[in-house]
């Protein structure tokens, strides 16, 4: 993104240290460490504000609190700003996984989000198929209340939310 739009200026936030440090060391090489920032914090209490956009790819559905995610984004976004959210393209309902990519959402769900996200003790363990219905829901009562699908594809549904 940050090669796409010279203009703008990108601060990245993960609350992984070590991943931190990978992204300095990639914006540095690529010539972008003028414009582009990493600091360890949380999805819910990341600092600055009056954001343009706020992104979240494919990680609410990890989040023992999406909810606390989604309230930031919404304190923390310009007036016409906006999340673009990149969550797994799966039903919230098994039975409609039922498919070569709904069954490796469905593994990778038990083994690896829904331990994580029952780890942080959270309100939420939503696992990598929730379904839009909840997270939408969630988004509205955090004050996000517009909600529209952007786009799609086979592995992956891309949401547009705004306050």
């Amino acid at each position: 993104m940050a090669h796409a739009y010279p203009g703008s200026r990108f601060h990245g936030f993960d609350f992984h240290g070590p991943s931190v440090e990978r992204a300095r060391r990639a914006a540095a090489e690529q010539g972008l460490a003028d414009r582009v920032t990493f600091e360890v914090a949380g999805a819910g209490d990341f600092p600055g504000g009056d954001y343009g956009l706020i992104t979240f790819f494919d990680c609410l559905h990890d989040l023992g609190d999406p909810g606390a995610a989604f309230r930031r984004a919404a304190r923390t976004l310009a007036a016409d700003g906006a999340c673009l959210i990149v969550e797994p393209n799966a039903a919230a309902a098994p039975q409609d996984n039922i498919n070569p990519l709904g069954r490796a959402f469905t593994a990778t769900s038990a083994t690896l989000c829904l331990p994580g996200a029952l780890a942080q003790k959270g309100p939420y363990a939503l696992g990598n198929h929730a379904g839009e219905d909840a997270l939408r829901r969630i988004a509205h009562e955090a004050g996000l209340r517009t909600w529209k699908l952007a786009a799609q594809g086979p592995a992956n549904r891309v949401y547009d939310a705004r306050r």
